[in-house]
């Protein structure tokens, strides 16, 4: 099933360089994020790579999105520390998506002992877009807008049964009143038209959280997809030097079913 989704995104720039202490391991020694993937339905936890720092823990994964017969399946290819690969020839993607989707989990309170709350703290994705050496990445808070389409619960939420808001009010609600934030989200969501989501080379994804502006946790994993790397595009160097500012509004798209 493709994701569908509108967005309003204005590219200002590219090139946030991620700070913080990173931790590339198994989230919680084991790869399981607490308390389950609450994001759709039939997709299974393990595999992540995070930290649990106190309350706070995140995890990313990445995840074959299409395969040989354009569907998703529980397939993450790990390394056991932060990388994962996918093969293009094992892949049936459209053209306006990658092969993989990366999945991110935070949970405030995994420890059930802190009164934290979604919007209690804030958080950064950096997105490496383009496949190369370098870095550049698009950066932004995925819990700390108007509306997204994540799906939101506690530590007693089961397997696919988080809660995606109606609208900006819900959500609002939503974020002040839960622990837990998850999505699964695909490169060919944010790519501009002169990047080729099924690019081959190294995918770079970070986040972080933090608290009065003071960053408590931090994770990062690579995508390795095939094994050319791309050239830079000629424009991008003009992007440099600066944030990627998104608006989302009326994300809107069908959870993945495995």
């Amino acid at each position: 099933m493709l994701h569908r989704f509108l967005k309003s995104a204005v590219l200002v720039a590219t090139g946030v360089l991620f700070s913080g202490t990173v931790q590339a391991a198994p989230v919680n020694g084991t790869g399981l994020v607490t308390p389950e993937v609450i994001f759709g339905s039939g997709n299974t936890n393990g595999s992540f790579t995070g930290v649990n720092t106190g309350d706070v823990e995140l995890g990313l994964r990445g995840k074959v999105r299409f395969n040989s017969s354009s569907l998703p399946e529980n397939t993450f290819n790990y390394d056991g520390d932060r990388t994962y690969t996918f093969s293009p020839a094992s892949s049936n993607a459209p053209s306006n998506y990658s092969a993989f989707n990366f999945e991110w989990s935070i949970n405030v309170n995994a420890s059930g002992s802190s009164s934290y709350f979604l919007d209690d703290l804030t958080y950064l994705l950096e997105i490496d877009l383009i496949p190369t050496s370098g870095t550049s990445f698009l950066s932004f808070d995925p819990v700390n807008q108007l509306y997204v389409d994540n799906a939101l619960g506690d530590n007693s939420t089961g397997n696919g049964g988080g809660t995606v808001a109606a609208g900006p009010i819900d959500y609002a609600s939503g974020i002040a009143t839960q622990n837990v934030a998850q999505n699964s989200w695909n490169m060919g969501f944010f790519t501009p038209d002169w990047i080729d989501p099924q690019a081959e080379g190294l995918y770079t994804i970070n986040l972080s959280a933090a608290l009065n502006g003071n960053i408590i946790a931090s994770t990062s994993i690579d995508i390795q997809y095939g094994v050319t790397p791309v050239p830079v595009p000629a424009a991008l160097p003009l992007l440099a030097g600066g944030i990627a500012a998104l608006g989302f509004i009326g994300w809107r798209r069908r959870k993945q079913q495995v």
